[in-house]
């Protein structure tokens, strides 16, 4: 009988990586490992990094060193750094940390069991050196589907996956595509519909370790979605680090369109939710699907970043105030109940006071049911490092604490006008301690409010059911059920 060898993945950031966790999980569960959900229970403990911003860096760290102090009591035997803060770093990570056992890039991914064996086995695989994955794809995009490329979450030419999988471990688009096993039991999950950006917005280096966009192919989104509602999934909601370009390279930039009514048809899905719009390349026939087809969320997930023009063109992004009004304006009147969510970065490079102060007065208007603000930090690699008139750090901070309290002033604004609302709401969890919780169209996991219901009778999670808000409580709602809605019956 082999030897019994036990991994845990432990995933910090955003959906993309818990999907990437997941590819990991399938890859290492068919080749033998056991998976167990506690650190220090594991021979290897895999922590998937995120390299966003300095804080998201900063708990990366922390992880990894957690996670190397369970080798002095626990069972662990090694520690492995994967993910985007591993892909960006390389060898410079693993220099700067040596209780990291291995620092893995993304071109490990397909051979992440034998690169595991080996660092369990105490011989040493070469952490990667970084380089600008930008560069790897072809300029243009018509011609990047065949290119040789590692890329998380999408179907490659590598070696066929093993015909007798372990339960709950399948092929999720192919034969030759990437394993996926779940690692939760929530109803809902992501699927990665395309990875990387072209967009060279001047404060992100997410583009130079995630690379240029390329789009998965419909029939392996499909595939994906259909085992997924065979898990038992509910919700699937669609990540990458830009959906409004999908399909682009695939000679057809209107292909969201055509997909999501072919999602939403998958049997036993509830709810499709497409996160990161950019606001630049929103267009009227993606904002009726999203409004208007049955099970497609009406949720706009938009990456306005500030509203002042002045910033924004110094960011190399587009748009102000008034035209974002009014793209919301639009969403509104063909969905009212729609929801909108965004992002701020305050403290930009030559922000000025009459800067804030517009976009304080796209905030007050814009009625967003989530708001998520950032101080203004040098990324390294970024074009914005170069910029001149940098605010003081103590500017920075003034400003993010001060549009932050308004961003909860208007956030809770905007939950109390949904009071008497009826809506369709997703069960995710019931528990002696927290009673029953779920979220509505409006609501993403993870980054917006949730729904309280004011009973846990007769509620399980993955039911959707009718609920009628009837309090607030900061962003969240308090509901009472009123009612199984016809598809969960």
């Amino acid at each position: 009988m082999p030897e019994r060898r036990t991994v845990a993945l432990v995933t910090l950031g955003c959906a993309r990586n818990e999907v990437d966790s997941e590819e990991l999980a399938g890859r290492l569960a068919a080749d033998g490992w056991e998976l167990v959900q506690d650190a220090s229970d594991a021979d290897v403990a895999v922590v998937n990094t995120c390299g966003f911003v300095e804080a998201a860096k900063k708990d990366s760290v922390d992880a990894l060193l957690e996670a190397n102090d369970l080798k002095d009591h626990g069972r662990t035997q090694a520690v492995v750094a994967v993910g985007c803060m591993a892909e960006r770093y390389g060898k410079d990570l693993a220099e700067a940390l040596p209780e990291a056992d291995g620092v893995l890039g993304f071109d490990d991914y397909a051979d992440i069991s034998d690169r595991l064996q080996t660092i369990l086995n105490g011989g040493i695989h070469a952490s990667h050196t970084p380089r600008d994955r930008r560069k790897l794809l072809p300029i243009s995009p018509a011609e990047r589907q065949d290119a040789a490329v590692a890329l998380p979450g999408h179907a490659q030419e590598a070696a066929p996956a093993p015909e007798d999988l372990p339960e709950g471990v399948a092929p999720v688009s192919g034969p030759r595509a990437p394993l996926r096993r779940r690692l939760g039991t929530s109803p809902v999950a992501s699927v990665k519909l395309a990875s990387g950006c072209d967009r060279r917005c001047s404060f992100c280096a997410i583009p130079s370790f995630r690379g240029s966009f390329i789009s998965r192919r419909p029939s392996d989104v499909l595939q994906e979605t259909r085992w997924l509602a065979e898990q038992g999934v509910k919700e699937v909601m669609l990540v990458s680090e830009n959906n409004t370009s999908y399909g682009k390279d695939l000679g057809d930039i209107r292909l969201l369109e055509t997909l999501l009514p072919g999602l939403a048809d998958v049997e036993g899905i509830e709810r499709i939710r497409v996160s990161y719009l950019q606001p630049a390349e929103m267009r009227p026939g993606l904002i009726d699907v999203l409004t208007s087809t049955p099970k497609v969320a009406p949720y706009f997930d938009l990456s306005f970043q500030h509203s002042a023009p002045g910033v924004l063109r110094a960011m190399r992004r587009f748009g102000d105030t008034d035209r974002f009004l009014e793209l919301l304006d639009t969403i509104r009147s063909k969905a009212p109940q729609a929801g909108a969510r965004s992002n701020f970065i305050v403290g930009f490079p030559g922000e000025t006071e009459a800067d804030l102060a517009e976009l304080e007065r796209f905030l007050t208007g814009a009625r967003l049911d989530a708001i998520g603000v950032f101080g203004y930090s040098d990324e390294e690699g970024t074009e914005a490092v170069g910029y001149e008139n940098k605010l003081d750090a103590d500017v920075i901070a003034e400003r993010l604490a001060h549009i932050s309290q308004l961003a909860e002033e208007l956030t809770s604004q905007r939950a109390e006008e949904r009071l008497g609302e009826s809506l369709q709401v997703l069960v995710e969890s019931v528990d002696d301690e927290d009673g029953a919780v779920g979220r509505a169209a409006h609501q993403a996991p993870e980054t917006d409010g949730q729904v309280l219901f004011t009973t846990r009778e007769g509620l399980v999670p993955g039911l959707m059911v009718e609920a009628k808000v009837v309090g607030t409580e900061g962003v969240d709602l308090v509901a009472e059920c009123s009612g199984l809605m016809e598809a969960a019956r």
